[in-house]
């Protein structure tokens, strides 16, 4: 689920319990993972919704370090493997279809200790390769489109559909105005309020042209007017993922 400093408390429940699904994404609509196929939702191993993420390669999943964090976002220990589940190809976390993966190793990049500081991204090997199309990396434009199972709104409750909205993505000037832990060229954020992801939505993707620029970091609340939401640029780490 995404980081949120004034919302720290519900996203630290929500993280130690495995979270609650809910609805996705506010301001946004109905999506479909035929369309998206590489889109994950990364749950407990009882099905509860964690957070989301993208198929980088048939047995690799990217997403945020925070969902793979104990404790919430302030926490420092990593999640154990077996905690986890990846489910692809399901639209409707409701229903049985697409595949269910369990996680054989998490990565986690090693200088992150909270959202707001960075570094903010993992990457989740699977027990198996799963039969979806994957996403490459790219880099930010004028806008994107994020992806996730999360809230409609800050308080909502809770759903189980995917959505997606499309977001503008601010300049690196703008971001630090608004946001004074962001980090140029580590970070990028989107939105100006109204349309935005939530909580759930943490790592899931932001795609830029087709291809995925960012993940789901943190933010303060969801959508809430001229606050745009923070997104680890992934770009920044190409070299050290190996993507």
């Amino acid at each position: 689920m995404r980081g949120k400093r004034l919302a720290v408390l519900v996203a630290v429940i929500a993280l130690v319990s495995g979270g609650s699904p809910a609805d996705a994404i506010v301001g946004g609509t109905p999506a479909r993972v035929a369309d998206s196929p590489w889109v994950v939702a990364i749950t407990t191993p009882d099905g509860q919704l964690i957070c989301g993420g993208a198929l980088v390669a048939p047995d690799k999943v990217m997403t945020a370090a925070h969902c793979a964090t104990l404790k919430g976002v302030l926490g420092k220990n990593q999640r154990p493997a077996e905690h986890l589940r990846v489910i692809a190809g399901r639209t409707d976390l409701r229903t049985g279809e697409g595949v269910e993966a369990s996680v054989a190793s998490i990565w986690r990049h090693p200088d992150y200790r909270e959202v707001t500081k960075g570094d903010d991204v993992a990457v989740l090997t699977l027990a198996r390769p799963l039969p979806y199309r994957t996403i490459a990396l790219g880099d930010a434009g004028d806008d994107g489109v994020v992806l996730g199972w999360g809230r409609t709104a800050e308080n909502t409750p809770p759903a189980m559909t995917l959505r997606k909205v499309t977001v503008p993505i601010l300049s690196d000037a703008e971001c630090l105005a608004k946001e004074p832990d962001f980090r140029p060229g580590a970070m990028l954020c989107a939105g100006r309020g109204g349309r935005d992801a939530c909580t759930g939505d943490s790592g899931g993707p932001l795609v830029v042209r087709g291809r995925l620029a960012g993940v789901v970091s943190f933010g303060r609340g969801c959508a809430r007017p001229d606050e745009p939401g923070v997104y680890t640029r992934l770009t920044h780490y190409r070299s050290t993922l190996g993507f």
